[in-house]
């Protein structure tokens, strides 16, 4: 494997340091993205409850805003819930562009991986091509096989470049996907805290 590396050239080490950059971002991704992470599904039983108690104090509320994202957009409605619809409903739009910026943390990097990583793989490849040229113009081409060898050799950097975009583009559409979802997760149980606290529906 290293002598493969090796072969890849100078244009190896980016696509290195692209690969450790996905995987962390992957890695970090996964941990940090996990549903009940995000949408607890202990958290709206347990809100409507203390509403109904009438418990949700300040010290309350700054637990639940701290608690999970989903918590924080609820915090935020909760505590404008006297100004009325408008007001709760602006203050949560605020609050929510505010975790969707934190959910798709990382993944503008992780698309740029994704996108760059096959081009400086090509790059190499390219570079290695001028070589190969390079050298057949000083030595002449008596050999076909050093010919083959030697593009075999320039093309590492391009199967490379592919192995580390290609997964890096699946898993950046994955995160978008799983972001998106819990966007609508959220703003559905925004929006029904907003009826049920200005007495226009039922807890269900």
């Amino acid at each position: 494997m290293f002598e493969i590396i090796k072969s890849g050239g100078l244009m190896m080490i980016p696509i290195i340091l692209c690969s450790i950059g996905a995987m962390a971002i992957i890695g970090e991704r996964f941990w940090s993205l996990q549903k009940n992470k995000i949408l607890p599904p202990d958290l709206i039983p347990k809100v409507w409850k203390l509403s109904r108690e009438k418990k949700l104090d300040n010290d309350v509320l700054r637990r639940l805003k701290i608690s999970s994202p989903l918590g924080s957009i609820l915090a935020v409605g909760l505590l404008n819930r006297h100004h009325g619809r408008e007001v709760m409903k602006e203050c949560i739009e605020e609050s929510g562009r505010k975790v969707v910026h934190d959910l798709e943390r990382y993944l503008n990097t992780l698309g740029t991986i994704a996108t760059i990583s096959p081009l400086l793989g090509l790059l190499g490849t390219v570079f290695g091509m001028i070589d190969i040229f390079s050298s057949l113009m000083e030595h002449g081409s008596g050999d076909p096989s050093v010919l083959a060898g030697g593009i075999s050799v320039a093309l590492i950097t391009t199967a490379a470049g592919l192995t580390v975009g290609i997964p890096s583009l699946i898993f950046h559409r994955h995160f978008e996907r799983l972001v998106d979802e819990y966007i609508v997760d959220m703003e559905s149980e925004a929006l029904k805290l907003i009826d049920v606290l200005q007495g226009d529906r039922e807890v269900s």
